[in-house]
């Protein structure tokens, strides 16, 4: 046979080999990131459902509460989980390597407290005060800040631990038999407006808090994943840059994710978002350092 037929009868084994390898080589586990319901987290919603994430080989699953959250990480089976601050506090203490690695947002108005009673009313009364909140969350913070603000520390509360969905289901300003105060953020202070609560202080103006909203993973995983996460960045910055060129048409991919909020509260809740996924203002990071967030592992 021709020198060349045994050259070409030897490449097609060769790459035959190789083809059978690279079958027999199994897929790496896709990183699994947990994150609630909060728009601030759409971009993540946004990325999956357009098959962003399957190229970058990342799985999100989305679940209704921050301490859902937690409790979702800490069986083993999720690498990341999205979170505000307090949340990355509390892991940090069972899980030390801990670290944030993306910034989404700082809430602007997104976290507040509401309540059937007017501050005054809440100040003047000698009733206990029903307090309803996600207790194991930032809303927990939320609320002593806003104790302390106005001077409510030393009133009667009596603390209803609920996730944000059980909240909104259960509760009316009009049927509360006594004076209410409910911890809460966007998307679900729209439904509890409408059944009579008013926002009497927020991240906006009135509270001192920052609440930041970002993804966390330990630092072995990042380490091993670094070119990973940096596509996952990349991936939630062309999600806001839609959001940007095209609200209503972002809104409709990300809607069966946030609790069935209308078009109209989608976009008023933008206002109360100040997304951090390109620079840190130097007031944010100065805020970062106060409350001990560190910054060097962030994307």
């Amino acid at each position: 046979m021709h020198k060349i037929g045994y050259k070409l009868i030897a490449l097609f084994f060769l790459i035959a080999a190789l083809l059978s390898a690279a079958c027999d080589t199994p897929k790496k586990p896709p990183i699994k990131i947990v994150a609630n319901s909060w728009i601030g987290y759409s971009p993540l919603f946004y990325a999956k459902d357009q098959g962003w994430l399957d190229e970058i080989n990342i799985e999100v699953s989305n679940v209704v509460s921050l301490g859902e959250s937690m409790m979702t990480y800490q069986t083993g089976h999720f690498q990341a989980i999205t979170g505000t601050q307090y949340e990355y506090q509390k892991l940090h203490e069972k899980h030390s390597d801990l670290i944030p690695i993306i910034m989404f947002d700082r809430s602007n108005g997104g976290d507040m407290v509401m309540s059937n009673q007017s501050i005054a009313d809440l100040q003047n009364t000698s009733d206990t005060i029903d307090v309803f909140l996600e207790i194991d969350s930032i809303n927990h913070l939320v609320f002593k800040d806003f104790i302390n603000a106005y001077q409510l520390s030393d009133k009667n509360f009596n603390y209803i631990n609920k996730d944000q969905l059980r909240i909104v289901t259960q509760l009316k300003a009009k049927q509360a038999t006594q004076s209410t105060i409910i911890i809460t953020y966007v998307p679900y202070n729209f439904e509890l407006e409408q059944q009579g609560f008013k926002t009497v202080a927020s991240t906006k103006d009135t509270l001192d808090i920052i609440v930041l909203d970002a993804l966390y993973t330990s630092k072995q995983v990042f380490l091993e994943n670094q070119e990973t996460f940096k596509q996952l960045k990349t991936q939630i910055n062309r999600a806001l840059k839609d959001l940007e060129q095209d609200p209503k048409a972002y809104y409709t991919v990300v809607k069966p994710y946030l609790e069935e909020v209308s078009y109209k509260d989608f976009k008023a809740a933008l206002n109360d978002i100040e997304w951090l996924n390109q620079t840190l203002p130097d007031k944010v990071t100065e805020k970062m350092n106060h409350i001990n967030f560190p910054s060097r592992d962030l994307l």
